[in-house]
């Protein structure tokens, strides 16, 4: 090898030697905000996160069975309560960092819909399908049919809910108009193009809407970094541009 070409790839050394790949755990509803933030952190550290996306009672449940993540990110606080309570959190590392608003969309240009008791939901429906996360463990789910219940719309859509794994897939089912109707997030209805939110159910109807982060133990030194630069004024701005509210 010519000396100046070996001196250039020994000058490379360094750099490739202490970049780090750290592993997140993140709620389905994060994606194209925590991707957009995770490229911003790679190209500032040369560290990289490789982050797995689902909902948060399925990540979880792969932490709990041993499952190698260096920071979980949760739609709800039961979750991280769940990880908490197992001793498998970094002791103080837990915060909560952002919220959210719960909405129902629809395909295409939706007209405004008031929901509260008197709402036909399901006239709406029109035979068709109302797409939700699973109500029984994912929180979009939860969050979801604690508000219907709450309005007492609950009992007369229950057997036209379609049960998506994650409220991506909820989504992903309105967005390609397998549903008219679905519930989600604010910032799921900002990251899809092809739904508009008909209605924002109101913050009275559900638990208000919190995501949790924390370090799951043993966690990589750079793990706590990402943590950090999560609440970074550029990081701020991309989640709230997404519909996420910021904790202060």
């Amino acid at each position: 090898m010519r000396p100046l070409l070996f001196a250039a790839a020994l000058a490379l050394l360094p750099a490739a030697a202490s970049a780090a790949e750290i592993t997140v755990f993140a709620a389905a509803s994060l994606k194209t905000a925590l991707d957009r933030i995770a490229a911003d952190w790679q190209a500032q550290t040369g560290h990289s996160a490789v982050i797995s996306y689902d909902g948060s009672s399925k990540l979880a449940k792969q932490i709990q069975s041993g499952a190698p993540a260096d920071l979980f990110l949760s739609a709800a606080e039961n979750w991280m309560d769940v990880l908490e309570a197992d001793k498998l959190l970094v002791e103080g590392s837990r915060r909560d960092l952002l919220g959210n608003t719960l909405v129902l969309i629809g395909h295409g240009p939706s007209t405004p819909i008031t929901l509260d008791a008197r709402t036909d939901l399901k006239g709406l429906l029109g035979g068709g399908k109302l797409a939700m996360a699973l109500v029984e463990s994912v929180p979009a789910g939860q969050y979801g049919k604690e508000a219907l219940t709450t309005l007492g719309l609950w009992d007369s859509v229950a057997a036209d809910v379609a049960q998506a794994d994650n409220v991506r897939a909820a989504l992903k089912l309105v967005a390609l108009d397998e549903a008219p109707f679905g519930i989600v997030y604010a910032s799921d209805a900002v990251a899809e193009p092809t739904v508009s939110v008909a209605a924002t159910f109101p913050a009275s109807s559900h638990t208000p809407i919190t995501y949790p982060a924390a370090l799951i133990a043993p966690a990589r030194p750079e793990a706590q970094a990402f943590l950090d630069f999560l609440s970074t004024q550029a990081a701020v701005t991309v989640f709230e541009g997404q519909g996420f509210t910021v904790m202060k």
